[in-house]
C-alpha cells in the first residue's frame, strides 16, 4: 500500500507505514476491531471528503449535493435491506452519537434510563456517570446473576416495573452470550418505556441471521458500522417510520452539522459487501473461531465468564492464574498479540487494572484464520501468560507470532 504521503508528508507517511506494519505483524484480538476491505478504505479516502452536505437527500442546505444524495440514498437502501428496517439514518459519526440521538429523540434530559451496568458488560453510553448518558439522565442499572453470569431478566423486569424508566437500553460491549430481546420488549412494555437496542458489537451477526434481530422488537436500534459489520468507523440508527422525524432531527441539526460523506460512501460499500453469501460464511467462521479459542483456553485452565461464548467475543477471568487484566494486556502486546483488559462481573480490581481479558475473533477471521489456526493462537496466549514476567521468552514468542502472521497477508 504505497502512500502518496511518503512523498508529500514523509513524517505522517512513515507513521502510517508503521501502523500498517503493526497490523500485518500482530494478531488483532480486540473484539471491537476489524479490517475493512480495500474498497471500503478507498471510499474513505475519496473526494467525498471534500463535500459539505448538511441536511438529508433531496433536502440539503448546500448546493452541489446531487451525488452526495445518490451515495447516501444507496447506503440507506442497502442498510434497510440488510436489516429489514423501516427507516435508517446513516449520518451518525459514531455509535456514541447514535446512542445520544436515540435517547434524546424520545426522552428529555433529566428523564430516566435503565441500562446494563458498565461493570457487568455494558457500554459507557448505557449510563456511566462519566459519560453524557450518566450526566444528562437519571440512570438505573441492571446486570448479570452472580451464579451464572447471565443477564438477570427477573431483576430487569422488577426494576422496569418499579422504576418505570423512560428508556430501557439493551446491548453490551463485553457480554459473550445472546441477549433475549423478547424479554427486554416485555420489560419495556411493562414499564411503558421505549426500548433502545445497541447492537454495535453483534450487528454483523444480526445481518446474517446468526444472532436474533432486535429490529422488529425495539423502538430504536443503534450500531457502529465497523466491528463485526466490517465497515468504516461510524454509526447508524434504525427505527420505525413513526420515529423517523424525531431521530433524524436529533442527528441534524440536533447533534451534528455536515455529515461525513466519504464515510457514508464507505458505509454503502460495506453494506453492499454484507449482503453477499461470502459475508455469511465469514460470520459463521467468526463464531466458530471464537468457540474454538474459548474451548482451548478453558482446556488450559482459564475460566471463561459465563462458561464460554455464543458470539464473537469471550471474557477471560485471570484470577486463577494470579494475573490482572492490565498485566495480561501488556504481556500479550509485547508478544504481538493485541487484546484489552476488561472488568469481569463483580470484579474486585479497579477499572484501570481489572481481573479480565476480552478477546474477539472478527479481525483474525478477516485475515483468513480458521479453527485449526485458533489452536495455535491459543497456544501463543497461554505461553505468554505463563511466562508473562520473562522478557526474553516473550521476545521469542513475538518472533513466532510474526512468522505465523506472514501466512495470512493483510492488504497485499
Amino acid at each position: 500500500m504505497e502512500s502518496i504521503l511518503e512523498y508529500h508528508d514523509p513524517q505522517v507517511g512513515a507513521v502510517i507505514k508503521c501502523e500498517l506494519d503493526r497490523q500485518r505483524q500482530t494478531l488483532e484480538l480486540i473484539a471491537s476491531e476489524n479490517f475493512a476491505s480495500k474498497a471500503v478504505l478507498a471510499a474513505c479516502a475519496s473526494v467525498f471528503s471534500n463535500k459539505y452536505a448538511e441536511g438529508y437527500p433531496e433536502h440539503r442546505y448546500y448546493g452541489g449535493c446531487e451525488f452526495a444524495d445518490q451515495v447516501e440514498s444507496l447506503a440507506i437502501v442497502r442498510a434497510r435491506k440488510l436489516f429489514g428496517a423501516e427507516h435508517v439514518n446513516v449520518q451518525p459519526h459514531s455509535g456514541s452519537q447514535a446512542n445520544m440521538a436515540a435517547y434524546l429523540s424520545v426522552l428529555k434530559p433529566g428523564g430516566s434510563i435503565l441500562g446494563m451496568s458498565l461493570a457487568h458488560g455494558g457500554h459507557l453510553t448505557h449510563g456511566a456517570g462519566v459519560n453524557f448518558s450518566g450526566r444528562l439522565f437519571e440512570v438505573h442499572s441492571y446486570g448479570v446473576r452472580e451464579d451464572n453470569e447471565l443477564i438477570d431478566y427477573d431483576d430487569l423486569m422488577e426494576k422496569a416495573v418499579r422504576l418505570r424508566p423512560g428508556i430501557i437500553v439493551a446491548g453490551a460491549s463485553s457480554y459473550p452470550r445472546v441477549i433475549d430481546f423478547v424479554k427486554f420488549r416485555e420489560a419495556a412494555d411493562a414499564a411503558g418505556a421505549k426500548l433502545v437496542v445497541d447492537m454495535a458489537h453483534f450487528a454483523g451477526l444480526v445481518a446474517t441471521g446468526l444472532y436474533p434481530s432486535p429490529v422488529d422488537l425495539a423502538d430504536i436500534v443503534t450500531t457502529t458500522t465497523h466491528k463485526t459489520l466490517r465497515g468504516p468507523r461510524g454509526g447508524m440508527i434504525i427505527c420505525k417510520n413513526g420515529l423517523s422525524k424525531q431521530v433524524d432531527a436529533q442527528i441534524f441539526p440536533g447533534l451534528q452539522g455536515g455529515p461525513l460523506m466519504h464515510l457514508i460512501a464507505a458505509k454503502a460499500v460495506a453494506f453492499g459487501e454484507a449482503i453477499t453469501a461470502d459475508f455469511i460464511d465469514y460470520q459463521q467462521q467468526v463464531i466458530a473461531n471464537a468457540e474454538r479459542l474459548s474451548s482451548n483456553l478453558s482446556d488450559a485452565g482459564f475460566r471463561l465468564v459465563s462458561g464460554g461464548t455464543s458470539t464473537h467475543l469471550m471474557l477471560v477471568d485471570l484470577r486463577r492464574k494470579g494475573l490482572t487484566g492490565l498485566q495480561a494486556e501488556k504481556s500479550l502486546d509485547s508478544a504481538g498479540i493485541t487484546a484489552n483488559k476488561n472488568a469481569i462481573p463483580f470484579d474486585p480490581q479497579p477499572p484501570a487494572v481489572t481481573s479480565g481479558l476480552r478477546l474477539g475473533t472478527p479481525a483474525v477471521t478477516t485475515r483468513g484464520l480458521r479453527e485449526a489456526d485458533m489452536d495455535q493462537v491459543a497456544e501463543f496466549i497461554v505461553e505468554v501468560l505463563q511466562n508473562h514476567d520473562d522478557d526474553s521468552h516473550i521476545k521469542k514468542i513475538k518472533r513466532k507470532v510474526e512468522s505465523f502472521c506472514q501466512k495470512f497477508p493483510l492488504y497485499e
